[in-house]
């Protein structure tokens, strides 16, 4: 589709073959593809393709994006073959190791921020569960400066990803970064927090089969599927919060499609009060948060 010799390429030419070709083939968001592909390859930024048109490619930036355009063509994520994702109006550094953020989780971070600048105006601190790239604790950092985050991760590597980005973002000394299990806790965690906040693997084992190959093929699968029913990881998370959520602590999370009024069941069964789902902007109910009841209670 696209020679590496002959042909002398200019950049509008290369950008509408290459839009063309995604798109014949079926590809969702061609235009995207190509402008973050290109941006990579030329340095430039997305507004600055369109300024340059009739630049030239080099055969050695042409070799470049043929290869990364061969990688896109075998579905694998243009944020994982540019290693970069924006969330929150951030930049952050992803790779396969981690789940590539989503414009839906904003939704969740909005929430915890409006809830932080509302009932929590001095220091608060608030526990990530299963950071991944870290988007949500260092965008929580990052616009609540009375936060202090504790972000964990039952990946290594990921947290290893997540650091880099908050010393990118200089909210690293106000986030703590831990490798845990929330089924395996032992004293990992020693404060009593505000917030918890989790955007966890919801997809069902079922439903794995059924995704997308950029999903399937490429992320990490114990980011996306708890290999059960899609709900093993809030009941996890409300045995956490009944020891670690403050009274009147607000519990955010990230449901899948059709997951709310199980998730809603869950929290008022626990005793939760002023659960609230929140729709995305696809319309669809995507963060269900509540608060903590002031009285001691147990979850089941």
């Amino acid at each position: 589709m696209i020679e590496e010799s002959g042909k002398q390429w200019t950049l509008r030419e290369l950008m509408r073959t290459a839009i063309d070709y995604l798109a014949e083939k079926g590809f969702d968001e061609a235009r995207l593809t190509v402008e973050l592909l290109l941006s990579h390859v030329l340095n430039l930024q997305r507004i600055e393709l369109y300024t340059n048109f009739d630049r030239p490619i080099s055969q050695k930036e042409l070799i470049i994006f043929r290869t990364l355009f061969a990688r896109r063509l075998k579905h694998e994520p243009v944020q994982y073959i540019v290693q970069s994702a924006f969330f929150m109006g951030l930049q952050f550094e992803v790779d396969s190791q981690v789940l590539i953020p989503r414009p839906e989780t904003e939704t969740l971070v909005e929430e915890v921020l409006l809830e932080c600048k509302k009932r929590f105006p001095d220091p608060l601190r608030v526990l990530d569960v299963g950071t991944g790239s870290g988007n949500i604790a260092i965008s929580v950092a990052k616009y609540a400066p009375n936060a202090n985050v504790t972000a964990i991760d039952i990946n290594p590597e990921a947290l290893i990803v997540a650091h880099g980005n908050a010393q990118r973002h200089q909210v690293v000394s106000r986030i703590e970064f831990l490798q845990a299990d929330i089924f395996q806790l032992k004293d990992e965690l020693k404060y009593e927090y505000d917030v918890i906040v989790s955007n966890p693997p919801y997809v069902s084992v079922d439903e794995w089969e059924t995704l997308q190959p950029e999903v399937r093929n490429f992320e990490p699968r114990h980011a996306i599927t708890d290999d059960g029913n899609g709900f093993s990881f809030y009941k996890q998370l409300l045995i956490l919060s009944d020891r670690l959520l403050k009274p009147d602590g607000l519990f955010a999370v990230e449901v899948g499609f059709g997951q709310s009024p199980h998730v809603e069941l869950l929290l008022s069964s626990a005793g939760y009060i002023d659960i609230t789902s929140v729709y995305d902007l696809q319309k669809i109910p995507r963060v269900i948060r509540a608060r903590k009841p002031l009285q001691h209670f147990h979850s089941n």
